[in-house]
């Protein structure tokens, strides 16, 4: 059982501080620790078994990471190729395939090492699989918590719903993406008018774009009142043109009507966790969720906010990946 004790502090780290704060990237660091330390002591705790039920448990453990990691890159660059014929070929519409072409491209690196017996070689391929694997379980740390941090419920009185804006089809209409993020919070308003609390002020945020005709907070706000909501419910901010001015711009708001106010910011699915880590460094007083996308958009879109939020954290990401380069550099050195 000892085995257990390191998961156990790391479970009760998380569980702390997810309490005083949930949107901190933080939880999603020690989601990942916690998993990593537990899959190990279960697998310390397999050696316990006879062999004939030990053996498949332990093939199991070290065959499915291969398999699986070649099955999300078959997927990702079907995804890839999905992407573009739906979206285009901007460049942020690569990620997926680009993703699942490097993960291929290591692969087949690896693979090719042994092959040339140099000393040289095979230190930089163990240099770059170290880097990758920090990448990725960093990438897997996020994936974990934002899923997790997705599924939480909307609890109590909330005085605004603020709805992030994000573009405009024609220069005034609203597209489905920003379509969702206005059903879901209608379904947040609705939900609060049916626990008989006051209705929330519906904020809806987003600026006017260089190629828009009208503020994104104004055409959300004509598809709220279009779709039944009174007009009077609605507030708009009409300033912002990043996440992070919606925020800020919102919760001068949000102040000015209540210094006391709860909030709840609706935003895609695939960005509710990194706009709730912006939230709470604005320090708006709420909680993020998110609203449903296309299935075919989300690898693509989730890769945009992991490169987004390990940017944000750059100062310790580069400086971990920079240790790890020196690391292998210095074994390379020393055994050439």
């Amino acid at each position: 059982m000892a085995a257990f004790v390191l998961p156990a502090l790391l479970f009760l780290a998380l569980c702390v501080s997810a309490f005083k704060d949930r949107r901190r990237f933080r939880n999603a660091v020690l989601f990942g620790l916690t998993f990593i330390t537990f899959s190990a002591a279960l697998l310390f705790q397999v050696t316990a078994l006879p062999g004939w039920a030990a053996l498949p448990i332990i093939a199991l453990a070290f065959a499915a990471p291969t398999v699986g990691t070649m099955v999300i890159g078959g997927f990702l660059i079907a995804n890839g190729v999905t992407m573009v014929r739906k979206e285009g070929r901007r460049p942020a519409n690569l990620l997926s395939m680009l993703a699942g072409l490097g993960i291929f491209g290591m692969i087949a690196l690896l693979v090719a090492v042994p092959m040339f017996h140099s000393v040289v070689l095979t230190g930089v391929a163990a240099t770059l699989t170290l880097v990758v694997a920090y990448v990725a379980f960093v990438f897997l740390c996020f994936l974990g918590y934002a899923f997790l941090y997705g599924r939480i419920k909307v609890r109590g009185d909330v005085d605004h719903v603020v709805m992030l804006g994000s573009g405009l089809i024609g220069g005034d209409r609203v597209p489905p993406l920003l379509a969702s993020r206005l059903r879901k919070g209608q379904e947040i308003y609705a939900a609060q008018l049916a626990r008989g609390s006051r209705p929330p002020v519906l904020l809806t945020s987003g600026g006017k774009g260089s190629d828009e005709r009208v503020a994104e907070a104004r055409a959300m706000a004509d598809w709220l009142i279009a779709e039944g909501v009174p007009a009077e419910h609605i507030t708009l901010e009409d300033r912002s043109r990043t996440t992070e001015e919606n925020m800020l711009f919102s919760k001068e708001i949000m102040l000015a009507d209540d210094p006391g106010y709860r909030c709840v910011v609706v935003t895609n699915n695939f960005h509710a966790f990194r706009a709730a880590m912006m939230a709470r460094k604005a320090g708006v007083n709420g909680q993020v969720v998110g609203s449903p996308t296309a299935r075919y958009f989300l690898p693509s879109a989730t890769l945009r906010e992991f490169v987004a939020v390990f940017w944000e954290h750059r100062r310790v990401n580069l400086s971990i990946c920079g240790l790890l380069v020196v690391i292998g550099a210095t074994a390379t050195l020393v055994a050439a």
